[in-house]
């Protein structure tokens, strides 16, 4: 295991202060603010500690409320909703400066047999044939040398490799609204930490990654990291299907179906490498165009 997945594990292992109450503690992320992935995984950690482990998470639905401050412990309370005979409801809201900065509900049920199918794996390259964000990063002249840095180090757990150009690194003209990334933790977990929890807490931590891409790529821009759009999430909602591994190969397929108001939608799909339909992600965020343009 590196040490930066270490790092990652430690910053999701919550300190419980009191009965259904946990703290957080938060790092810099490549924009000002708590990065929403963290704050979505940690609060679902936060829920997970109060579920018996026969009972994965299914679902989980959030809002993003205030900008969390990367200098400050995040405070999480669950609200045990209701433990029914196959299924188990939590709330989650998460507190900074004695305000709600985030609100998560998650669903979490029992193993039973049911109905079968899915929706087929699109078409995607080999995740060992695409540069990793290292290379691919360092070959981006127009970024600043600490956009760069920001990048690599928010990305050093992860090992994330675009099929294609990232809306940083090519924009200017429209794209099509549509994104495939390729993710995996940098390293195999194991020992006791290898619990369904934390591989559902990791995918969630990673979904806020890449997710609004499409947006962006559909009007040409690229981003924060160039200076010509401003955004943030602002709900992000997930349905976990089958049994995955994060720390093996998963496809995030991503597309963006509107824009509008200053908001933009995207909605993925993660495949495991063999073909299996895990994850459905579905997200909203502020996406503006500086007022200088």
């Amino acid at each position: 295991m590196s040490q930066a997945l270490q790092d990652l594990l430690d910053l999701l292992d919550l300190e419980q202060i009191e009965e259904n109450i946990f703290r957080g503690r938060s790092r810099s992320a490549v924009v000002p603010r708590v990065f929403g992935g963290q704050v979505a995984a940690q609060a679902l950690v936060a829920a997970g500690r109060t579920v018996p482990a026969d009972r994965p998470a299914h679902s989980l639905h959030a809002y993003f409320l205030r900008p969390g401050d990367p200098g400050a412990p995040i405070v999480y309370t669950v609200d045990r909703i209701r433990d029914g005979r196959s299924f188990t409801t939590r709330r989650v809201v998460a507190v900074q400066h004695g305000k709600p900065i985030f609100h998560l509900s998650a669903s979490f049920q029992a193993y039973e047999e049911g109905l079968e199918h899915q929706a087929a794996m699109p078409a995607s390259p080999d995740p060992a044939t695409l540069p990793t964000s290292q290379e691919r990063l360092r070959g981006y002249g127009h970024l600043a040398p600490e956009v760069v840095e920001r990048f690599l180090e928010a990305r050093e757990a992860i090992d994330l490799r675009y099929v294609d150009e990232p809306p940083y690194g090519q924009y200017g003209e429209p794209r099509e609204p549509h994104s495939q990334v390729w993710f995996r933790t940098n390293g195999k977990l194991g020992g006791a930490v290898d619990e369904p929890l934390l591989h559902v807490v990791l995918a969630t931590y990673v979904s806020d990654m890449t997710l609004l891409d499409s947006v962006l790529l559909a009007h040409g821009r690229g981003g924060w990291a160039v200076g010509d759009v401003v955004g943030a999430s602002l709900d992000h909602a997930m349905w976990f299907h089958r049994p995955f591994r994060a720390d093996e190969w998963l496809l995030y397929d991503q597309e963006s179906p509107s824009a509008h108001g200053g908001r933009g939608l995207g909605q993925a799909r993660i495949y495991t490498q063999d073909g299996r339909l895990a994850i459905t992600v579905i997200q909203e965020g502020v996406v503006r165009v500086p007022r200088r343009q």
